[in-house]
Protein backbone atom coordinates (compact mmCIF):
# COMPACT_ATOMS: atom_id res chain seq x y z
CA UNK A 1 0.00 0.00 0.00
CA UNK A 2 0.71 3.67 -0.39
CA UNK A 3 1.97 5.53 2.26
CA UNK A 4 1.37 9.30 2.35
CA UNK A 5 4.16 11.16 4.05
CA UNK A 6 2.76 13.54 7.11
CA UNK A 7 4.01 16.61 8.32
CA UNK A 8 6.58 16.97 10.64
CA UNK A 9 5.74 18.36 13.97
CA UNK A 10 8.84 19.57 15.87
CA UNK A 11 7.56 18.49 19.66
CA UNK A 12 7.26 14.21 18.34
CA UNK A 13 9.48 14.16 15.48
CA UNK A 14 13.31 14.09 15.72
CA UNK A 15 16.08 14.50 13.09
CA UNK A 16 17.67 10.65 11.74
CA UNK A 17 16.18 7.58 10.18
CA UNK A 18 13.02 6.39 11.30
CA UNK A 19 12.29 3.08 11.72
CA UNK A 20 8.63 2.93 13.42
CA UNK A 21 6.24 5.79 12.77
CA UNK A 22 3.00 5.89 15.15
CA UNK A 23 -0.04 8.09 13.98
CA UNK A 24 -3.03 8.76 15.63
CA UNK A 25 -2.84 5.56 17.36
CA UNK A 26 -5.68 4.60 19.75
CA UNK A 27 -7.38 1.29 21.13
CA UNK A 28 -10.39 1.27 22.78
CA UNK A 29 -13.09 -1.27 24.34
CA UNK A 30 -16.35 -1.37 24.65
CA UNK A 31 -17.68 -1.94 27.81
CA UNK A 32 -21.00 -1.98 30.17
CA UNK A 33 -20.32 0.51 31.75
CA UNK A 34 -19.34 2.38 28.37
CA UNK A 35 -16.32 2.87 26.24
CA UNK A 36 -12.62 2.45 27.81
CA UNK A 37 -10.22 3.94 25.83
CA UNK A 38 -6.61 2.53 27.03
CA UNK A 39 -4.51 4.62 24.14
CA UNK A 40 -5.63 7.90 22.98
CA UNK A 41 -4.13 9.44 19.68
CA UNK A 42 -0.84 8.62 20.07
CA UNK A 43 1.78 10.43 17.53
CA UNK A 44 5.88 9.92 17.87
CA UNK A 45 8.23 8.75 16.22
CA UNK A 46 11.37 6.19 16.66
CA UNK A 47 14.35 6.54 15.24
CA UNK A 48 16.86 3.38 14.04
CA UNK A 49 19.26 1.94 16.70
CA UNK A 50 18.01 4.56 19.16
CA UNK A 51 16.52 2.98 22.57
CA UNK A 52 13.38 4.62 23.56
CA UNK A 53 12.36 4.18 26.64
CA UNK A 54 8.41 4.59 27.70
CA UNK A 55 7.43 5.54 31.58
CA UNK A 56 4.75 6.11 33.72
CA UNK A 57 2.19 4.28 36.34
CA UNK A 58 0.44 1.37 36.49
CA UNK A 59 -2.60 1.66 33.80
CA UNK A 60 -1.25 4.48 31.79
CA UNK A 61 -1.49 2.67 28.48
CA UNK A 62 2.39 1.65 28.00
CA UNK A 63 1.27 -2.42 27.54
CA UNK A 64 -1.22 -1.23 24.80
CA UNK A 65 1.39 0.86 23.08
CA UNK A 66 3.48 -1.75 23.03
CA UNK A 67 0.78 -4.02 21.43
CA UNK A 68 -0.07 -1.70 19.19
CA UNK A 69 3.56 -1.76 17.79
CA UNK A 70 3.13 -5.39 16.96
CA UNK A 71 -0.56 -5.75 15.75
CA UNK A 72 -1.21 -7.74 18.72
CA UNK A 73 -4.16 -5.72 20.38
CA UNK A 74 -6.67 -8.54 21.48
CA UNK A 75 -9.94 -8.72 20.82
CA UNK A 76 -12.14 -7.15 21.48
CA UNK A 77 -10.32 -4.34 21.36
CA UNK A 78 -10.71 -1.99 18.59
CA UNK A 79 -7.37 -0.30 17.61
CA UNK A 80 -7.69 2.59 14.71
CA UNK A 81 -4.42 5.02 13.37
CA UNK A 82 -1.37 3.59 11.41
CA UNK A 83 2.15 2.34 13.06
CA UNK A 84 4.38 2.34 10.12
CA UNK A 85 7.60 0.54 10.28
CA UNK A 86 10.52 1.34 7.67
CA UNK A 87 12.85 -1.41 6.51
CA UNK A 88 16.20 -1.29 5.77
CA UNK A 89 15.01 -1.66 2.11
CA UNK A 90 12.27 -1.65 0.37
CA UNK A 91 8.59 0.18 1.01
CA UNK A 92 7.00 1.59 4.23
CA UNK A 93 4.38 -0.46 5.27
CA UNK A 94 1.51 -0.47 8.29
CA UNK A 95 1.22 -3.08 10.41
CA UNK A 96 -2.27 -2.89 10.68
CA UNK A 97 -3.34 -3.44 7.47
CA UNK A 98 -1.24 -6.60 6.36
CA UNK A 99 -2.63 -9.66 6.15
CA UNK A 100 -1.37 -12.33 8.41
CA UNK A 101 0.77 -14.07 6.52
CA UNK A 102 2.39 -10.62 6.18
CA UNK A 103 2.44 -10.00 9.31
CA UNK A 104 4.26 -13.24 10.20
CA UNK A 105 7.19 -12.24 8.25
CA UNK A 106 7.58 -8.86 9.93
CA UNK A 107 7.05 -9.95 13.62
CA UNK A 108 9.95 -11.68 15.00
CA UNK A 109 11.96 -11.00 11.63
CA UNK A 110 11.88 -7.52 11.96
CA UNK A 111 10.02 -6.42 14.78
CA UNK A 112 10.61 -8.59 17.84
CA UNK A 113 8.64 -8.91 21.16
CA UNK A 114 9.57 -9.52 24.79
CA UNK A 115 6.83 -10.25 26.47
CA UNK A 116 6.26 -9.27 30.56
CA UNK A 117 7.63 -11.90 32.35
CA UNK A 118 9.71 -15.17 31.57
CA UNK A 119 8.09 -17.83 32.99
CA UNK A 120 4.93 -17.22 31.58
CA UNK A 121 6.60 -16.94 28.25
CA UNK A 122 7.88 -20.62 27.97
CA UNK A 123 5.98 -23.69 27.88
CA UNK A 124 6.74 -25.82 31.01
CA UNK A 125 6.29 -28.69 29.03
CA UNK A 126 9.82 -28.07 26.32
CA UNK A 127 12.88 -27.75 26.80
CA UNK A 128 14.51 -23.98 26.01
CA UNK A 129 16.04 -25.66 22.86
CA UNK A 130 12.81 -26.69 21.78
CA UNK A 131 11.73 -22.86 21.84
CA UNK A 132 14.49 -22.11 19.69
CA UNK A 133 13.74 -25.30 16.95
CA UNK A 134 9.99 -24.29 17.27
CA UNK A 135 10.53 -20.55 16.49
CA UNK A 136 13.56 -21.54 13.83
CA UNK A 137 11.07 -23.94 11.89
CA UNK A 138 7.79 -21.65 12.10
CA UNK A 139 9.48 -18.89 10.05
CA UNK A 140 11.28 -21.63 8.10
CA UNK A 141 14.90 -20.39 9.09
CA UNK A 142 17.93 -22.65 8.72
CA UNK A 143 18.16 -25.03 11.82
CA UNK A 144 21.70 -25.35 12.20
CA UNK A 145 22.45 -21.56 11.49
CA UNK A 146 19.60 -20.98 13.96
CA UNK A 147 20.99 -22.92 16.91
CA UNK A 148 24.60 -21.26 16.16
CA UNK A 149 23.13 -18.00 16.16
CA UNK A 150 20.93 -19.18 19.46
CA UNK A 151 24.41 -19.85 21.35
CA UNK A 152 26.41 -16.74 20.53
CA UNK A 153 23.57 -14.81 21.79
CA UNK A 154 23.24 -16.70 25.15
CA UNK A 155 26.85 -16.78 25.57
CA UNK A 156 27.21 -12.85 25.06
CA UNK A 157 24.38 -13.20 27.73
CA UNK A 158 27.13 -14.44 30.01
CA UNK A 159 25.24 -18.45 29.69
CA UNK A 160 26.13 -21.22 29.32
CA UNK A 161 24.69 -22.11 25.91
CA UNK A 162 24.60 -25.83 26.48
CA UNK A 163 22.97 -26.07 30.19
CA UNK A 164 20.08 -23.73 29.23
CA UNK A 165 19.02 -25.00 25.77
CA UNK A 166 18.77 -28.44 27.20
CA UNK A 167 17.25 -27.11 30.79
CA UNK A 168 12.97 -26.98 31.25
CA UNK A 169 12.46 -23.44 31.91
CA UNK A 170 11.41 -24.70 35.74
CA UNK A 171 15.28 -25.58 36.30
CA UNK A 172 16.52 -21.94 35.36
CA UNK A 173 16.81 -19.03 37.73
CA UNK A 174 14.29 -15.98 36.79
CA UNK A 175 17.46 -13.86 36.18
CA UNK A 176 18.44 -16.81 33.11
CA UNK A 177 15.28 -17.29 32.04
CA UNK A 178 14.72 -13.49 31.10
CA UNK A 179 18.20 -13.90 29.33
CA UNK A 180 17.35 -16.84 27.63
CA UNK A 181 13.84 -15.06 26.98
CA UNK A 182 16.07 -11.78 25.59
CA UNK A 183 18.09 -14.90 23.11
CA UNK A 184 14.82 -16.01 22.00
CA UNK A 185 13.53 -12.77 21.32
CA UNK A 186 16.79 -12.05 18.50
CA UNK A 187 16.97 -15.52 16.99
CA UNK A 188 15.51 -14.11 13.48
CA UNK A 189 18.26 -11.22 13.43
CA UNK A 190 14.97 -8.31 14.01
CA UNK A 191 15.88 -4.77 13.63
CA UNK A 192 13.71 -3.63 16.41
CA UNK A 193 13.38 -5.25 19.78
CA UNK A 194 10.15 -4.48 21.98
CA UNK A 195 10.33 -4.89 25.61
CA UNK A 196 7.20 -4.60 28.11
CA UNK A 197 8.61 -4.79 31.71
CA UNK A 198 11.56 -6.92 30.84
CA UNK A 199 13.26 -7.02 34.48
CA UNK A 200 10.01 -6.48 36.33
CA UNK A 201 10.12 -9.73 38.45
CA UNK A 202 13.93 -9.73 39.04
CA UNK A 203 15.96 -8.41 42.12
CA UNK A 204 17.82 -4.95 41.33
CA UNK A 205 21.37 -6.66 40.53
CA UNK A 206 20.37 -8.61 37.96
CA UNK A 207 17.82 -6.15 36.86
CA UNK A 208 21.11 -3.60 36.43
CA UNK A 209 22.91 -6.56 34.75
CA UNK A 210 20.53 -7.28 32.40
CA UNK A 211 20.59 -3.38 31.33
CA UNK A 212 24.35 -3.57 30.79
CA UNK A 213 23.96 -6.82 28.47
CA UNK A 214 21.22 -5.16 26.73
CA UNK A 215 23.40 -2.25 25.96
CA UNK A 216 26.11 -4.42 24.47
CA UNK A 217 23.63 -6.22 22.38
CA UNK A 218 22.42 -3.69 20.92
CA UNK A 219 25.61 -2.00 19.99
CA UNK A 220 26.84 -5.75 18.61
CA UNK A 221 23.49 -6.25 16.78
CA UNK A 222 22.22 -2.75 16.11
CA UNK A 223 19.29 -2.98 17.74
CA UNK A 224 16.78 -0.65 17.97
CA UNK A 225 14.73 -0.70 21.31
CA UNK A 226 11.67 0.31 23.19
CA UNK A 227 11.95 -0.37 26.99
CA UNK A 228 9.11 -0.39 28.36
CA UNK A 229 9.14 0.30 32.04
CA UNK A 230 7.40 1.72 35.50
CA UNK A 231 10.43 1.61 37.21
CA UNK A 232 12.42 5.93 35.76
CA UNK A 233 15.17 4.78 37.65
CA UNK A 234 16.12 1.87 35.59
CA UNK A 235 15.72 3.15 31.82
CA UNK A 236 17.63 6.04 32.52
CA UNK A 237 20.85 3.72 32.33
CA UNK A 238 19.81 2.71 28.45
CA UNK A 239 17.37 4.94 27.09
CA UNK A 240 18.26 7.90 24.39
CA UNK A 241 14.80 9.64 24.83
CA UNK A 242 12.24 9.41 27.34
CA UNK A 243 8.59 8.85 26.67
CA UNK A 244 6.48 9.63 29.69
CA UNK A 245 3.01 8.66 29.59
CA UNK A 246 -0.32 9.57 31.73
CA UNK A 247 -3.61 8.35 30.81
CA UNK A 248 -2.86 6.84 28.03
CA UNK A 249 -1.70 9.33 26.26
CA UNK A 250 2.29 10.47 26.12
CA UNK A 251 2.39 13.84 27.84
CA UNK A 252 6.88 14.11 27.49
CA UNK A 253 8.83 13.48 25.21
CA UNK A 254 12.69 14.19 24.81
CA UNK A 255 16.09 13.04 25.27
CA UNK A 256 16.37 11.60 28.33
CA UNK A 257 19.39 14.47 30.03
CA UNK A 258 16.82 16.74 29.12
CA UNK A 259 13.51 15.06 30.31
CA UNK A 260 16.00 14.38 33.74
CA UNK A 261 17.64 17.89 34.12
CA UNK A 262 14.08 20.02 32.81
CA UNK A 263 11.11 18.34 32.60
CA UNK A 264 8.02 20.73 31.26
CA UNK A 265 5.15 18.59 32.44
CA UNK A 266 3.93 19.25 35.85
CA UNK A 267 3.50 15.27 35.66
CA UNK A 268 7.03 14.68 34.93
CA UNK A 269 8.54 16.50 37.25
CA UNK A 270 5.95 14.94 40.16
CA UNK A 271 7.08 11.55 39.25
CA UNK A 272 10.78 12.54 39.23
CA UNK A 273 10.15 13.42 42.90
CA UNK A 274 8.44 10.05 43.98
CA UNK A 275 11.53 8.47 42.60
CA UNK A 276 14.01 7.13 45.00
CA UNK A 277 17.88 8.84 44.04
CA UNK A 278 21.46 9.27 45.66
CA UNK A 279 20.68 13.36 46.52
CA UNK A 280 17.03 13.16 48.02
CA UNK A 281 16.37 11.57 51.73
CA UNK A 282 13.46 9.18 52.02
CA UNK A 283 11.42 12.19 54.01
CA UNK A 284 11.66 14.25 51.15
CA UNK A 285 9.85 12.09 48.60
CA UNK A 286 6.42 13.33 47.77
CA UNK A 287 3.84 10.85 46.55
CA UNK A 288 1.87 12.08 43.46
CA UNK A 289 -2.04 12.96 44.80
CA UNK A 290 -4.87 11.69 44.04
CA UNK A 291 -5.39 8.90 41.40
CA UNK A 292 -4.97 8.09 38.17
CA UNK A 293 -8.11 8.51 35.94
CA UNK A 294 -10.27 5.41 35.07
CA UNK A 295 -10.52 4.72 31.42
CA UNK A 296 -13.97 4.88 31.11
CA UNK A 297 -13.95 8.35 32.71
CA UNK A 298 -10.90 10.50 31.70
CA UNK A 299 -11.46 14.13 32.77
CA UNK A 300 -12.19 16.77 29.90
CA UNK A 301 -9.44 18.88 29.50
CA UNK A 302 -6.28 18.09 30.33
CA UNK A 303 -6.35 14.88 31.74
CA UNK A 304 -4.05 15.57 34.58
CA UNK A 305 -5.90 18.51 36.01
CA UNK A 306 -7.45 17.08 38.73
CA UNK A 307 -3.93 16.19 40.44
CA UNK A 308 -2.11 19.32 39.31
CA UNK A 309 -1.20 22.35 41.36
CA UNK A 310 -1.38 24.48 38.17
CA UNK A 311 -4.74 23.86 36.73
CA UNK A 312 -6.69 26.53 36.04
CA UNK A 313 -10.06 26.54 34.08
CA UNK A 314 -8.00 26.80 30.43
CA UNK A 315 -6.78 23.53 31.94
CA UNK A 316 -10.28 21.99 32.83
CA UNK A 317 -11.41 23.37 29.14
CA UNK A 318 -8.99 22.00 26.65
CA UNK A 319 -6.80 19.40 26.10
CA UNK A 320 -3.20 20.85 25.12
CA UNK A 321 -1.73 19.25 22.26
CA UNK A 322 2.37 18.40 22.66
CA UNK A 323 4.44 21.79 21.87
CA UNK A 324 7.50 21.99 21.13
CA UNK A 325 10.22 23.15 23.47
CA UNK A 326 13.51 23.10 21.36
CA UNK A 327 15.93 20.55 21.50
CA UNK A 328 13.54 17.44 20.06
CA UNK A 329 11.59 17.76 23.77
CA UNK A 330 8.03 18.57 23.43
CA UNK A 331 5.37 18.65 26.51
CA UNK A 332 1.47 18.61 26.52
CA UNK A 333 1.08 21.19 29.14
CA UNK A 334 -0.25 24.82 28.80
CA UNK A 335 2.48 26.06 31.71
CA UNK A 336 5.92 24.58 30.67
CA UNK A 337 7.71 27.42 31.89
CA UNK A 338 5.34 28.11 34.97
CA UNK A 339 5.82 24.37 35.80
CA UNK A 340 10.25 24.95 35.61
CA UNK A 341 10.10 27.63 37.50
CA UNK A 342 7.08 26.85 40.09
CA UNK A 343 7.45 22.93 40.63
CA UNK A 344 11.03 22.11 42.39
CA UNK A 345 12.97 18.87 41.50
CA UNK A 346 13.77 17.44 44.91
CA UNK A 347 17.55 16.55 43.76
CA UNK A 348 18.15 20.02 41.46
CA UNK A 349 21.34 22.06 42.87
CA UNK A 350 21.22 25.90 44.28
CA UNK A 351 21.32 26.61 40.50
CA UNK A 352 18.35 25.40 39.36
CA UNK A 353 19.84 24.64 36.18
CA UNK A 354 21.15 21.41 35.64
CA UNK A 355 20.54 17.70 38.12
CA UNK A 356 21.61 14.93 39.43
CA UNK A 357 20.74 12.23 36.53
CA UNK A 358 21.78 9.52 38.46
CA UNK A 359 19.07 8.60 40.04
CA UNK A 360 19.50 5.24 39.94
CA UNK A 361 21.66 2.82 41.65
CA UNK A 362 19.15 2.83 45.37
CA UNK A 363 16.34 0.75 44.68
CA UNK A 364 14.06 0.42 41.77
CA UNK A 365 10.35 2.73 41.99
CA UNK A 366 6.79 0.66 41.28
CA UNK A 367 4.51 3.71 39.90
CA UNK A 368 1.72 1.80 40.42
CA UNK A 369 -0.43 2.02 43.83
CA UNK A 370 -0.55 5.81 44.47
CA UNK A 371 2.71 7.06 43.99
Amino acid sequence: MSIETPKRNPATDVDGDVVLEVRNASVTFDMERGESRVLNDVNLEIMRDEVLGVVGESGSGKSMFADSLLNAVVDPGEFSGEIIYHPEEGEPVDLHSLAPSELKEVRWEEVSFMVQGAQSAFNPTMTVRSHFWETLNEHDYDIGAGMERAREILTDLHLDADIVLDSYPHELSGGMKQRALIALSLILKPNVLVMDEPTAALDLLMQRSIISLLNRLKEKYGLTMVFITHDLSLVSDIADRLGVMYAFEFIELGKTKDILRRPAHPYTRSLLNSVPNLATVEEEMEAIPGSAPDPVDIPDGCSYHPRCPLADEQCRRANPEMFGLGNDQGAACFYPDEARERLQLNYLPDDGETANTDIAGTRGSDMGGGV
